[in-house]
């Protein structure tokens, strides 16, 4: 048996592009891990199997792609924390942590590489998960290169109340829809060169904003102290960055009137 925590992430920033052959759109993002997770368990069982969570599609497909060539099949049990559908990457890092937790129980665990081929035919977000600290995602965001970012601030995310996430297809249609992709190059060209200069928690406040989605919460949040605050993925969770603990719960306390609210820290580690 094999247990393992499976953390949320954030996107600092996300600049979308125009449409692939592949369906899939060109980005450029910045994902952050947060320590808010859900939490997976893993073991060798008769038949597949998941529970926990009634909704999974993610962990199953993860743990049949897996499947030992002798018929070796795993069960999993989900624990969830993170909000489903906020744009926070829990389904994908669930998925991810499955699939890491049961190659460790086969007889032959797959290679990294390979491991990380099964990632990408999961979904977009699903490799970020497989990495460690910061990440620039790039191409369908399943290109990753690791970033040195500052770690040293909170954060504090928001799910607004009645918030009805609209499906990320339909995210991404509307995008398409307003021509959403107009000046890619250089917006992708202006958060590459922000990023270069970004040395200090403060200098993430000089990241573009979400291309896909925008809150009035996140003003709000800025106006409590936040000296960073946007949508995160296709939303509609939002997320403000604090210098201090004490601003940030105190910033949490003011927005639960809100939604729902967490407060929490960046995360390096899988």
């Amino acid at each position: 048996m094999k247990r393992g925590a499976a953390p949320g992430k954030i996107n600092l920033a996300l600049v979308v592009g125009p449409p692939r052959a592949d369906g899939r759109h060109e980005v450029v993002t910045v994902y952050q891990r947060v320590a808010l997770s859900d939490h997976i368990t893993v073991e060798r069982a008769p038949a597949l199997h998941v529970a926990g969570f009634t909704a999974d599609t993610l962990v199953r497909r993860a743990l049949e792609s897996v499947a030992g060539a002798n018929g070796s099949t795993f069960a999993a049990q989900i624990r969830k924390r993170i909000p489903v559908a906020a744009g926070l990457g829990g389904g994908s890092s669930d998925a991810a942590t499955a699939l890491r937790l049961a190659n460790a129980l086969r007889e032959t665990p797959l290679s990294d590489r390979e491991l990380r081929t099964r990632a990408c035919e999961l979904g977009a977000d699903v490799p970020y998960f497989l990495a460690d600290g910061p990440q620039l995602g790039t191409g369908d965001g399943t290109k990753l290169k690791s970033l040195d970012l500052p770690q040293d601030y909170w954060i504090v995310l928001v799910v607004p109340k009645a918030a009805a996430k609209s499906s990320t297809g339909d995210v991404f249609a509307a995008f398409d829809a307003r021509r959403g992709d107009r000046d890619y190059e250089a917006r992708r060209v202006h958060l590459l060169d922000t990023l270069g200069s970004v040395r200090r928690p403060r200098d993430l406040a000089a990241l573009p904003a979400n291309d896909l989605a925008s809150s009035p919460l996140a003003e709000e949040l800025v106006q409590l102290g936040a000296f960073r605050a946007d949508v995160t993925g296709a939303g509609p969770a939002v997320y403000g960055l604090f210098l201090h603990r004490n601003k940030a719960r105190a910033a949490q306390k003011e927005m639960s009137e809100k939604g729902r609210t967490w407060l929490t820290a960046p995360a390096w580690y899988r």
